[in-house]
């Protein structure tokens, strides 16, 4: 079996790596080591959980040299703020014996301090785009610089809405750099930006795209409304006492904020969240309580879905399925079944679900392992605003809306309501006029 020596790594990347306790590459990092080594543009495909980001780091590290210069080497743009701090804190950990100077800037944090930092002098810039874009626009950052540009999780910037950012970024970067793209899927929109902004990439791809952790088991129950859904979760959460990190997904924030009320009464102490609509303070929290084990239940939407490294999850639960790709399934629950563990994930599935899982299934080639309802879980007759079907009266005609024109009205400023009498010349004809007829009145 290779190990890290078997690389032409140097002395202090090798003590860091042993001080952390790693000896043996990945393959995704044993394949990559030589293609970013050689200068070419890359495109890892690899699973969440494989060691993508060590991937890239240890090349571009053992590239990098001393300099006292400002801007940065090398960006690293990713699609959120958790996942820069995670990338930042990897760079320190394998450069405890060099000399690197790292910065994450992201939105949410102070700009200001993040200008500061920049300025003082950076290598490595790890960025989410929004607050990238910011920097560049107040001109505290500047790429003419730039040697090399990693996008990771580029698919997932594309599904959060940083499509312009990307571009942008692409097209003001200098012409002569080195491209990497690591991702666990590839899409159309992906390839198309490969093929738009990178020069003759090398794949490396190891598994084919959409094939899950095979040590990852699969199971899920068809349930039927989001009131069952909670009863059933709540029983899990009572009677499985391998329940000890459990993350769980949901389509939306609303989502997310009504499980936490339903089981804040005997779970609240168990129990973290994490959405868009957190502040940072409380997202980097909730993670922070997660991964120590505080909490036993993280729920979250699919921001976290890419990226994080949390460990130890022993279930992944969609509480909802994903709703537009059936890859961001295999994203959701390779978060789990890490570092040769045995990781479970579980879906509810309700009926509208049924297509999602088709495609799911279709995917991976494999069926999921539908269990029976526990006898013990209450079957809800309730329904949320938006399970209740909308139905109409047909006897109801819709009459037309009369709409009276109506123009702007306000009350005239005492200056205009004079009335207009002309100029002091033509009141002094009236006046004359006036006095005429009235000496030749008759009486």
């Amino acid at each position: 079996m290779i190990t890290f020596k078997d690389l032409n790594l140097t002395k202090p990347l090798l003590n860091a790596l042993s001080d952390i306790g790693f000896d043996n590459p990945t393959p995704i990092q044993e394949k990559a080591f030589p293609v970013i080594m050689s200068g070419k543009d890359a495109v890892g495909i690899a699973q969440t959980g494989t060691g993508k980001t060590f991937a890239y780091l240890l090349p571009i590290l053992r590239q990098l040299t001393y300099s006292e210069q400002r801007q940065p080497r090398v960006l690293i743009v990713v699609p959120t703020r958790e996942l820069v701090l995670q990338v930042v804190d990897e760079v320190a950990k394998l450069a405890t014996y060099m000399q690197a100077r790292c910065v994450g800037v992201y939105g949410g944090g102070n700009i200001n301090i993040q200008k500061q930092k920049v300025y003082d002098g950076v290598d490595i810039l790890v960025a989410t785009p929004g607050r990238l874009i910011d920097l560049t626009l107040s001109r505290t950052l500047q790429f003419n610089s730039i040697q090399k540009l990693v996008i990771d999780e580029v698919d997932e910037m594309l599904n959060l809405g940083f499509r312009s950012q990307l571009i942008k970024i692409l097209d003001i970067l200098p012409e002569k750099r080195q491209n990497l793209m690591f991702s666990a899927t590839l899409n159309e929109d992906v390839e198309m930006m490969i093929d738009n902004y990178f020069y003759k990439p090398e794949y490396i791809e190891l598994i084919s795209r959409g094939t899950p952790l095979e040590k990852i088991i699969q199971q899920a129950y068809h349930v039927p409304n989001f009131y069952t859904k909670v009863n059933l979760l709540e029983y899990l959460l009572q009677t499985e006492k391998n329940f000890t990190k459990v993350l769980l997904f949901v389509k939306n924030k609303k989502i997310a904020d009504d499980i936490y009320k339903e089981l804040e009464g005997e779970f609240a102490e168990d129990i973290g969240v994490i959405h868009s609509n957190k502040s940072q303070p409380q997202r980097f929290s909730a993670v922070k309580k997660f991964d120590e084990g505080t909490h036993r239940l993280l729920i979250a939407t699919d921001v976290i879905a890419r990226g994080l490294d949390l460990k130890d999850v022993t279930h992944v639960i969609n509480f909802d399925m994903p709703s537009k790709e059936a890859s961001a399934y295999i994203h959701r629950i390779g978060r789990t079944g890490r570092a040769d563990k045995t990781g479970i994930a579980i879906s509810f599935i309700t009926k509208l679900n049924l297509p999602m899982q088709k495609e799911i299934e279709t995917l991976m080639k494999k069926k999921l392992e539908i269990l029976d309802m526990p006898e013990a879980v209450e079957i809800s007759e309730n329904l949320t605003q938006d399970e209740k079907p909308v139905t109409r009266d047909k006897s109801l005609k819709k009459i037309p809306k009369h709409v009276t024109p109506t123009g702007a009205f306000h009350e005239k400023k005492d200056k205009n309501k004079k009335v207009n009498l002309g100029g002091k010349r033509r009141q002094e004809n009236l006046r004359r006029i006036a006095e005429k007829k009235a000496r030749t009145r008759p009486f």
